[in-house]
């Protein structure tokens, strides 16, 4: 039986509000755009649907000037629980990484869990030390829950 562990990235935060309101967050692109990467990116979309086999195409823009080409095609979308998606450079990226984020009520706030599978070891281990993913995941993820934050408290959906 073959484990994934070696090739996995989790990061999971609490974030004080219903599941409905973070996955309305992370599935609409005026939403997106405000919150999306690690502390000091900016994103630019140049496509955006969101339903299965669809995909967003965009453009990180790093503090330094940096422009990283992505590319996301939806591959599951179960409201308000669950997203899985494929996440590479450009379509048929032969290295694209397989992303599962779940949205668990706790209370009033929102469990989300957002588990990182790369196709091997060597490029998993690739993306924590040349470009950060696990802290990058952990900044993504706070700047979600402050920007959820604000939507929350000015009630603006």
């Amino acid at each position: 039986m073959s484990t994934t562990t070696e090739r996995e990235i989790v990061i999971s935060r609490d974030i004080d509000a219903p599941p409905e309101l973070v996955f309305e967050a992370f599935t609409e692109v005026r939403h997106l755009s405000q919150w999306w990467g690690p502390e000091g990116f900016s994103t630019t979309t140049r496509s955006f649907e969101f339903r299965v086999g669809a995909v967003w195409d965009f453009k990180m823009h790093g503090p330094d000037g940096t422009d990283y080409p992505e590319w996301i095609t939806w591959t599951e979308i179960t409201p308000p629980s669950r997203i899985a998606l494929l996440h590479g450079e450009y379509r048929d990226d032969p290295n694209a990484f397989e992303s599962i984020l779940t949205f668990e009520a706790d209370g009033a706030a929102t469990r989300i869990e957002m588990r990182t599978v790369f196709p091997s070891k060597e490029m998993r281990d690739n993306a924590v030390e040349k470009y950060h993913a696990i802290e990058g995941g952990k900044q993504t993820l706070n700047g979600l829950a402050a920007y959820v934050a604000e939507l929350a408290s000015n009630r603006v959906l």
